[in-house]
């Protein structure tokens, strides 16, 4: 898909501690939730051992107001007390962008 740029990417980036521990529910209920958000645009997310998800935002804005989603910060209180050992957020202005698809 072609984003309309600029736009933000938020790259998050994760050690989970043992244990699902009802992780995959929420990361797939934060995942409808974040698509439902206004300035939403994309995602992406991978794991194999550090895990990496980017989310694509239109706007600083938005990504301020899902940070302060209800839902989204008692998914953040959780993943800080039972998830994850470690993670950093990094927020990013994407201005160009190309990919190679076979």
């Amino acid at each position: 898909m072609e984003l309309k740029k600029p736009y933000y990417a938020v790259i998050f980036t994760s050690l989970r501690t043992d244990g699902d521990q009802g992780y995959a529910k929420m990361a797939e209920e934060m995942e409808t939730l974040a698509k439902k958000q206004p300035g939403f645009l994309d995602i992406e997310s991978a794991r194999d051992g550090l895990g990496i998800t980017v989310s694509y935002w239109e706007s600083l804005e938005a990504i301020a107001d899902w940070k302060a989603n209800m839902d989204h910060r008692q998914a953040q209180k959780n993943g800080i007390k039972t998830w994850y050992s470690w993670y950093k957020v990094r927020i990013c202005k994407v201005e160009r962008e190309y990919e190679f698809n076979k």
